[in-house]
């Protein structure tokens, strides 16, 4: 990796107080047999972390650094040359043109013809979660589920005043305010009686229109913020109270149930080494045999919110996938719950309004449990 141009999966290999590679940074792993520990070594003018094996003094080994690599790879002749490209994962893909090239040349023909794609080196060490990791993880799903509903509240929304626009800014700011950051900015929509039905390309691609939040509109936030390096992604809905109203109708509140049981459904199919198309297959049948127009477009959580691992559906594309939907379901790996059901409210004429849910969750390669529980009930505005 170049200063400024931090392949993905580098940029979590390096030392907390490196925030980017210096000059070139090369990382060289080699398998020295099942007996032995893993060879790391830095081929870099600066040390990225005492656990690499510094393998390129320039005073000693000359000024190139190409050519040093090569040497080092010559000397230990491994079979095949895995680096970080990849047709199927950006996160996989991270060596640009320009080096791969200068590789090229310095390896020469015979050792170029064992370079080979490290995608699943690459993704599975993205994607795997550890202890410590996972002792943190909960909390900082609860601070976003926190800030989540302080957001969907009268101390945050006034009625007739607050656009949706307004919404996502207050948002932002409150990211920044307690020293977090966030991995996209929130997206904040809303449904109405009496409005037609939102397609769900306005709401996922397209500009979302400002709207200027009114009693008796069904809000819908999309929010996610990074801490310690992990990631959020949180989907939730709220209710804004007509004058004399102390709770929601209903069929809002079927809504949410209904995509409760989805996510119950989805979550029930979660093996280790089940494809994720598979995983959405199994999934959408017995979403449509209970009855419920549901569409699954869940993802890996981690490093990146759009993570490391399979794709389980696309919320425009319910197909599988013949690449990224391949791939299995790993244990001990973090995830995105994100669906959504089309449910005719009764009280707003039978529209169709799409509840779209997303809560995050962890997968010990037994069971998936929600990192800080769910979304079982409407934010209600103001609070009852």
């Amino acid at each position: 990796a170049r200063e400024y141009d931090e392949d993905p999966v580098i940029e979590t290999m390096l030392r907390s107080t490196w925030l980017r590679a210096r000059r070139r940074t090369i990382l060289l792993f080699f398998d020295r047999g099942p007996d032995e520990a893993i060879e790391k070594l830095s081929v870099a003018r600066y040390a990225p972390g005492t656990w690499y094996e510094p393998a390129w003094l320039p005073e000693e080994h000359g000024s190139d650094q190409w050519a040093r690599l090569a040497e080092l790879i010559r000397e230990r002749d491994p079979q095949r040359i895995a680096i970080n490209r990849s047709s199927k994962f950006s996160l996989a893909d991270g060596l640009g043109a320009t080096q791969f090239e200068e590789l090229r040349n310095a390896l020469g023909p015979a050792l170029a013809g064992r370079l080979v794609s490290a995608e699943n080196l690459a993704i599975g060490w993205l994607e795997t979660r550890i202890e410590e990791e996972m002792l943190v993880y909960p909390t900082i799903v609860r601070m976003a589920h926190a800030i989540l509903a302080e957001g969907l509240s009268e101390k945050v929304i006034t009625p007739g005043v607050t656009t949706t626009a307004d919404l996502a800014w207050w948002y932002r700011n409150r990211i920044r305010s307690l020293g977090l950051e966030t991995w996209f900015h929130p997206g904040v929509s809303l449904e109405r009686a009496g409005d037609t039905e939102q397609s769900m390309t306005t709401q996922f691609a397209g500009e979302r229109a400002t709207h200027t939040i009114q009693p008796g509109d069904l809000l819908h936030v999309d929010f996610g913020i990074t801490y310690l390096g992990l990631n959020t992604d949180t989907q939730h809905h709220a209710y804004v109270l007509r004058p004399g109203e102390t709770d929601a109708p209903q069929g809002l509140k079927d809504g949410i149930a209904a995509g409760n049981r989805v996510q119950d459904i989805l979550m029930s199919h979660f093996a280790t080494g089940i494809s994720g198309n598979d995983l959405k297959d199994a999934a959408r049948r017995d979403t449509a045999a209970a009855g419920l127009d549901a569409a699954i477009y869940s993802h890996a959580l981690g490093f990146h919110g759009h993570g490391a691992g399979p794709w389980v559906g696309m919320w425009d594309d319910q197909e599988a996938r013949p690449d990224k939907g391949e791939y299995p379901v790993q244990p001990n790996t973090a995830w995105s719950i994100e669906l959504n059901v089309r449910v005719a409210v009764p009280e707003w004429d039978g529209k169709a309004v799409r509840f779209k849910s997303e809560e995050d969750a962890y997968f010990d390669g037994e069971t998936v449990q929600f990192l800080d529980g769910r979304q079982v009930e409407l934010h209600l505005i103001p609070r009852q």
